[in-house]
């Protein structure tokens, strides 16, 4: 420890180990020496290394929003139960509930298939900054400078993939538009359902517990990728077989200590750790628009769910997902207000501003950058805010709607592959909308963005409501579900049969549709000179803080590319005379069951309950014959990384990183080392639940177990 210490005392503050979110492609050598110094014993090549094998080619992005880790040669993914809770969902039903019972396939002929599920794995990573920016005339201005950027993009992703048709390419802006990385990805879409816990154990503590520590939740679900015959991509056949990967990750039963090593890797989706404090105060007012809505939104969802099973397993993963970040929301402007963060982004503003002057070669580039962001930001504030309350109200409010842009914007010439999909997911929002919830939600949208917006920002169709039904929101939208054919997808059958009777923009719910894109429309023209100068200001914002701490080794946001992260295992202390440990027990989960006896957040199957009281915890037990449930360490992530692997230094699993910590929400803005903790389920448990709960030993069987 003596030896780390010194070594991190000469090295640039942002490389203390817990704080940023890597490429693997490009770790510096302080970087790698910092991570060696904390414990790990793979080399950079061991961890990524295309065309080899690398612990990266095990991590895999889960459906384009989680993340997850091949364990087995025969394509077993690890990831969450949230990230796998829609597929779950969706083969659920009141006779065959496999949210509330859990699922467990006893042969590879009883795992499940999900159409519109897939997993990427990552070929390679490159920087392309130079070829993307040399595209970029002096003086471009911000909307050209745009298009030229995605134009160039499209010819270098389609350049990397030429040779290849089963990779897909992708060209990403980095430290906010400065640098450019390609990153080519192979795609697999059979992915079928193997394992879920029932959600008593998958989520247990519900909302109550989410984003809190300590937590107990045994946060995982388990997939199999599946390929043709020769191991490539293919949709879903009987035919296709278990994929063999040529890296799976082993999995370690040896568990962690107080100042292990600890790494993650993943997808982690989106931070804005260089947002100006303009930027930042943004955030907090989309937030309080998110707070509001989905408050309202979510209580006439849970009340309908708490009545009838059908509904419940309807609404469900809706459910989940809108509270998640509802939460999120309070916990991150609370955090910001709390801990001070767009006070601190000020002074480290007036910092640079007094560098901007000591250094004259900088004034002219530099000068007017924060006074034109204040500016600009200021001109948006009143729009932004309306846009934001639009977008939780309506584009994410009555599912009639959603349904009804879904057929305006339905493209019938895609191909074939594209529209059977498109089909899918448009007659998923049917399968899972239940007309008299949708209409109450709709009733409260109306209601709650009249309230909150200026007449200026209200839509035609609100002239409408007052002139026709003397401003009765009940009455406007019983008519609208009475008159509209797309409350079904009777409407759509009509469409796709050219039936002449039917005129889909005569279709109340479809006008009303149109009248939000006309408004959406208006509102991005509103701001769109604010917002290219928004773009272009903190662009050169990011790249002089840069160049003030020239001496600094920088992450980039996360942007949804893989990254991994490094700390340690370890408790932290929230406020005075408060000391968290850095894991928990099936004790814990007992106690609260005690504690909130008749919360249906903490309610447990009495099989689970049962399985636990039995304490048969055999080889997963630790040295004192308990089991650990959750545990933590200060690595860097946020959402996206859900499903990410938690690696020992040898690269071997310890657990799957699930969730974050409320006292450090802000975390996507500044990261906290003293709170900032990422909160993981324990391997152990995983594989416990699997063999002892679930009886599913063969998967066990599948895997590389270490000691």
């Amino acid at each position: 420890m003596k030896k780390l210490l010194l070594l991190l005392s000469f090295l640039p503050l942002c490389i203390w180990g817990n704080e940023g979110m890597w490429l693997p492609c490009c770790l510096s050598k302080q970087t790698q020496q910092v991570m060696k110094e904390m414990g790990l014993e793979l080399s950079s090549e061991q961890l990524y290394n295309p065309g080899g094998k690398a612990l990266a080619n095990a991590v895999v992005s889960f459906g384009g929003f989680c993340s997850g880790v091949v364990v087995s040669p025969d394509g077993l993914v690890f990831t969450n139960h949230h990230c796998g809770y829609d597929a779950i969902q969706q083969h659920s039903s009141v006779e065959h509930d496999y949210l509330r019972d859990g699922f467990v396939a006893d042969s590879l002929s009883k795992e499940l298939p999900n159409p519109d599920l897939f997993v990427s794995f990552l070929i390679r990573t490159e920087d392309v900054t130079e070829r993307v920016l040399q595209a970029i005339p002096v003086g471009t201005k911000e909307n050209d400078r745009a298009l030229i950027v995605d134009s160039i993009s499209t010819l270098l992703a389609q350049e990397a993939v030429a040779n290849d048709t089963l990779l897909r390419a992708e060209i990403t802006p980095f430290y906010g538009g400065n640098e450019f990385y390609l990153s080519v990805y192979k795609d697999y879409y059979d992915v079928r359902l193997v394992f879920a816990p029932p959600s008593s154990v998958g989520k247990f503590g519900g909302d109550t517990d989410n984003w809190v520590w300590p937590r107990h939740t045994g946060d995982f679900s388990v997939f199999r990728i599946y390929a043709d015959q020769n191991n490539q991509p293919a949709a879903y056949s009987p035919e296709n077989v278990p994929y063999h990967p040529d890296y799976f990750a082993p999995v370690s039963l040896g568990g962690y200590e107080q100042g292990s090593f600890c790494m993650t890797m993943g997808y982690p989706g989106s931070t804005s750790r260089y947002l100006s404090s303009f930027g930042i105060d943004e955030i907090n007012t989309d937030n309080a628009a998110m707070i509001n809505v989905r408050t309202i939104k979510q209580a006439i969802w849970k009340n309908a769910m708490e009545k009838s099973d059908d509904i419940r397993i309807k609404y469900a993963s809706k459910y989940a997902q809108s509270s998640n970040y509802w939460k999120n929301s309070i916990g991150m402007n609370q955090a910001v207000k709390e801990l001070k963060v767009i006070e601190k982004k000020q002074a480290l503003e007036r910092q640079l501003q007094e560098w901007i002057r000591r250094e004259p070669d900088k004034r002219s580039k530099y000068a007017r950058v924060l006074t034109e962001l204040e500016l600009n930001y200021r001109n948006r504030r009143n729009a932004a805010r309306a846009m934001a309350y639009f977008g939780e109200t309506f584009a994410n409010g009555p599912e009639l709607i959603t349904a009804a842009l879904a057929v305006l914007n339905f493209d019938f010439e895609a191909e074939e592959s594209d529209l059977e999909r498109n089909m899918r997911q448009l007659l998923e929002i049917y399968a899972n909308m239940d007309i008299s919830v949708d209409k109450q939600v709709f009733v409260a949208m109306l209601k709650e963005y009249a309230t909150e917006v200026g007449k200026e920002f209200l839509p035609d169709v609100y002239s409408l409501i007052e002139k026709d039904f003397k401003g009765d929101y009940q009455a406007y939208v019983d008519d609208l579900y009475a008159r509209s054919s797309l409350k079904t997808p009777h409407g759509f059958e009509q469409v796709v049969k050219g039936d002449t009777t039917y005129v889909l923009f005569d279709d109340p719910a479809a006008s009303f549709a149109i009248d939000m894109l006309v408004k959406f429309y208006e509102f991005n023209q509103s701001v769109e000179e604010a917002s290219m100068n928004i773009e272009k200001n903190e662009r050169l914002l990011n790249e002089a803080m840069r160049e003030m701490e020239a001496d600094r080794v920088f992450y980039p946001d996360a942007n949804s590319t893989m990254r991994l992260s490094f700390g340690m295992v370890g408790g932290y202390s929230p406020k005075d005379a408060i000391e968290y440990s850095y894991f928990t027990t099936t004790k814990g989960i007992f106690d609260k069951i005690r504690q909130y006896k008749g919360d249906s957040d903490f309610d447990v199957l009495p099989s689970v309950v049962e399985c636990l009281r039995r304490k048969d915890f055999g080889r997963y037990a630790t040295g004192d014959g308990n089991m650990n449930v959750c545990f933590i360490s200060d690595n860097d992530i946020t959402g996206g990384n859900s499903g990410s692997g938690m690696f020992n230094g040898k690269g071997e699993l310890i657990g799957l990183a699930f969730d974050g910590n409320w006292e450090a929400m802000s975390g996507d803005i500044v990261f906290e080392p003293n709170l900032q903790r990422c909160i993981g389920v324990d391997i152990r448990y995983v594989l416990y639940m699997i063999e002892k709960y679930g009886k599913a030993s063969r998967l066990v069987d599948e895997l590389k177990l270490t000691d």
